[in-house]
């Protein structure tokens, strides 16, 4: 084979292995452990809020912090539009509130990070814009995780987080 041949090759094969892996980049913004098939986006809101931590003994006898509740503000375009508490549930100022289920889970982006997470809706009020939602997904989080050692049971420590949920229906 021709050296020159060999050269331009590898580099079209380079080009093609580069634009592939940039392409299923960005066709992978959704990690598999919390996407979804067959859905239509009914909303994406951004929350800002808290992860909420009780200190607690555990099996072994040992004060650990567990996480007990949520606690965020719903916004799009920086107004607020709802709230988000422990249940999980979701509740919407036009009345709409729905509850769910962590059916999948993928590490944050680091330590610090609280996970992403797949929610399968439980329980809704069938009002407003949540109530065909059967789905919710927690992605881009920031912050919330809490680890380490913890001084007494009944010590609470609250976290700050920030993440975007989106809610889901199924597709027609």
């Amino acid at each position: 084979m021709d050296t020159l041949f060999v050269v331009r090759l590898s580099f079209q094969l380079a080009v093609a292995a580069f634009v592939a892996a940039v392409l299923s980049g960005a066709k992978a913004e959704v990690p598999q452990a919390v996407a979804t098939a067959q859905t239509t986006l009914v909303a994406k809101v951004h929350a800002e809020g808290a992860q909420i931590y009780e200190c607690k003994m555990d099996a072994r006898g040992n004060n650990t912090w567990q996480f007990r509740e949520p606690i965020a503000t719903l916004l799009v375009d920086g107004k607020t539009i709802g709230r988000h508490y422990a249940g999980p549930r979701w509740e919407l100022i036009d009345g709409s509130a729905i509850g769910a289920e962590v059916v999948g889970r993928q590490p944050g982006a680091t330590p610090i990070d609280i996970p992403l997470l797949k929610l399968k809706v439980t329980a809704q009020n069938n009002v407003g814009r949540l109530s065909e939602v059967t789905v919710v997904q927690r992605l881009n989080t920031s912050g919330g995780a809490l680890e380490g050692p913890c001084p007494s049971p009944g010590a609470f420590r609250s976290v700050p987080y920030a993440a975007d949920y989106t809610f889901l229906k199924p597709t027609d």
